[in-house]
């Protein structure tokens, strides 16, 4: 489905998600009496009032959020000064905060915890900015990543996403006022890359350029996909060293290349995750709940001198890397698993 024009977001959806937060508020009694109800016939511990939290807590932050930024917008001069660098600053500081109150819901209902290990980016390449380049598997990844990013290690994010994250409002809203690219599905492969490059482009120390290099959720389909779609290009060495790798997808190399151009000066940080990737499905979702999953995070940190320069040198450099990613997820995932 198409994205809605800019204006109909706004002045429909945003609205609408206040609207909606308002009744769900109102009547949330009814509706955790009908979920208490239906409990004792859905496998695990109060699944249907935990689905009930966890939803109306996303819409509640979801609302806050869109009035928050609303005062914002009105404190700007009704926008005129979004982008200066006080507001800048002002919008990050807000993202932390909601991105810090998702996340402590978080732990409380699903009893997620998150573990991050191995190179800590700021005491790696203090005072110098990076290119952080993360696997993509499973729910919320993205939110993790920012959140760590954020507020762990006081960075401020640029970040490619994909144009359908616009149906979230406050998502809409917060990200189009900082710089990040959302890149559509019909754009295409260069359009999508001169996007990339303009993003990653006067970088200073304490930005944090964010891409996804797989463009999407890892799934056993999607895999197959990617390694067909090597083929068909011709790119038969990449299709091998793709079918090698079992828990990621080949990664793309022009965006990531657009962006080490683009910011020669900064350093590379790579991103594994783990303790979700089992979760492919809405089904899948379903079964897991509660979670009560850990997360681990393990960050590598790359400085810009031991970056090749040739471009073939750093496709085979990413594929390298992504290969590193992989095993590394064979040998971690069993383990979460088990706990």
């Amino acid at each position: 489905m198409p994205l809605p024009p800019r204006w109909v977001r706004r002045l429909l959806f945003a609205p609408g998600v206040i609207l909606l937060a308002v009744t769900v508020l109102t009547t949330v009694p009814v509706w955790a009496l009908l979920a208490l109800a239906a409990s004792p016939f859905v496998p695990g511990r109060l699944r249907p009032l935990r689905l009930l939290w966890i939803g109306c807590v996303y819409l509640v932050w979801d609302a806050a959020a869109l009035v928050a930024l609303f005062v914002l917008w009105l404190a700007s001069g009704f926008g005129r000064w979004k982008r200066a660098p006080a507001f800048q600053r002002a919008h990050y500081v807000l993202a932390g905060w909601f991105l810090r109150v998702l996340f402590w819901q978080a732990r409380w209902t699903l009893r997620l915890s998150i573990d991050v290990v191995g190179t800590d980016p700021d005491t790696a390449l203090p005072g110098r900015p990076e290119l952080v380049l993360c696997r993509h598997a499973g729910p919320g990844d993205s939110f993790i990543l920012i959140h760590s990013l954020v507020n762990w290690f006081q960075r401020e994010p640029r970040i490619v996403l994909k144009e359908t994250l616009q149906w979230d409002p406050a998502i809409d809203v917060l990200l189009n006022r900082l710089p990040n690219r959302f890149i559509a599905a019909g754009d295409g492969q260069g359009a999508a890359v001169r996007q990339i490059g303009h993003l990653a482009t006067g970088l200073d120390d304490d930005d944090a350029f964010v891409i996804f290099p797989e463009g999407g959720n890892f799934t056993p389909g999607r895999r197959l996909r990617a390694i067909a779609k090597l083929r068909a290009l011709g790119l038969e060495r990449m299709a091998v060293r793709a079918e090698r790798m079992q828990h990621v997808l080949a990664p793309q190399p022009g965006g990531v290349l657009a962006a080490l151009d683009a910011a020669p000066e900064a350093g590379v940080i790579f991103v594994a995750h783990t303790g979700l990737d089992r979760m492919l499905t809405v089904a899948d979702v379903w079964r897991e709940l509660p979670m009560d999953k850990r997360i681990i995070m393990r960050f590598w940190s790359v400085p810009p001198e031991d970056v090749p320069t040739g471009r073939q040198e750093r496709i085979d450099w990413l594929f390298d890397w992504w290969d590193r990613i992989d095993r590394w997820v064979a040998d971690n995932r069993d383990s979460v698993t088990a706990r």
